[in-house]
């Protein structure tokens, strides 16, 4: 990070997102992936005439090669510092951004969001918030290379490749599926999956929402027919939940589609639905 809390690549967007004028899109990923795995949306958002910024995690590698390299590089970091440095980039921003988040980076969109702080958000399979019921037992089993052992949270996890077709990627053909493992799959932060796991109930959970603020701004919730890691029924709650908000809220679900929507070959059907909504909201 610079001594302005953005890395190189990120002041460089957020520059660039700057002049371009009008609101950017700022691109949250989700755990296991990197910042760079949005760089075909960053196109398509290109095309549209949409700015866009892709967020790093704190002590984010550079690429999968560097992640390979240096494994253990985000051991450590948890939703509240990925939370501060969002809001970072979101501040350098001139105008309030559209929010566009995957898994955690749905969850992260969801709380600046309620920080009003955005102009539209759309959460992509976001992991549950503090006060969502308890997750159906084949979230526990997508997640369990990470939740079995107390050890991993104060470490990282890279999943096999059985775990990730399991988990990730069992809704598109083998061949595919470990393409997108070797090539963007990284060690994740364990503290990330251990907090939204079982500190969702906690009155300060680091997993917390504002659901409620009249500035949250419209909401876009995508969920994913065969996910097992965010399955429909979860992305169900998240609606459910922000619907409570008097800004709109609205709700689109992928039948075929499982956890990789966001990277699979299908992505620019996910990709030209979201910018259909920031469409809407650009005037």
């Amino acid at each position: 990070m610079t001594a302005h809390g953005m890395t190189p690549r990120e002041r460089e967007q957020v520059d660039a997102a700057n002049a371009a004028g009008g609101p950017a899109v700022v691109l949250l990923h989700e755990i296991w992936t990197l910042a760079g795995s949005w760089e075909p949306w960053r196109a398509r958002l290109a095309e549209h005439g949409l700015a866009s910024v892709a967020v790093a995690w704190p002590r984010e590698p550079a690429s999968a090669e560097r992640s390979a390299a240096h494994p253990t590089a985000m051991a450590g970091v948890g939703l509240a510092e990925i939370l501060e440095h969002t809001r970072t980039v979101v501040e350098a921003l001139r105008e309030a951004p559209f929010l566009v988040g995957h898994g955690i980076g749905g969850l992260t969109a969801q709380q600046v969001a309620g920080k009003g702080e955005a102009r539209a958000t759309v959460a992509i399979t976001p992991a549950p918030m503090r006060g969502a019921p308890r997750v159906p037992d084949v979230v526990l089993m997508s997640a369990s290379p990470v939740l079995r052992d107390r050890a991993n949270r104060d470490t990282t996890v890279r999943l096999t490749y059985p775990e990730f077709r399991f988990a990730w990627a069992n809704a598109i053909p083998p061949d595919e599926a470990r393409a997108l493992w070797e090539a963007h799959h990284v060690a994740g932060p364990g503290r990330v999956a251990f907090e939204v796991a079982s500190q969702r109930r906690e009155a300060r959970a680091p997993a917390g929402v504002d659901t409620v603020t009249v500035d949250r701004g419209p909401m876009l919730v995508i969920a994913a027919g065969k996910d097992r890691l965010v399955p429909p029924v979860a992305a169900s709650d998240t609606f459910r939940i922000q619907s409570r908000n008097p800004c709109p809220t609205d709700f689109v679900e992928f039948v075929d589609r499982g956890h990789t929507l966001t990277l699979d070959q299908g992505w620019p059907e996910v990709a030209d639905r979201v910018v259909e909504y920031l469409d809407r909201h650009r005037g």
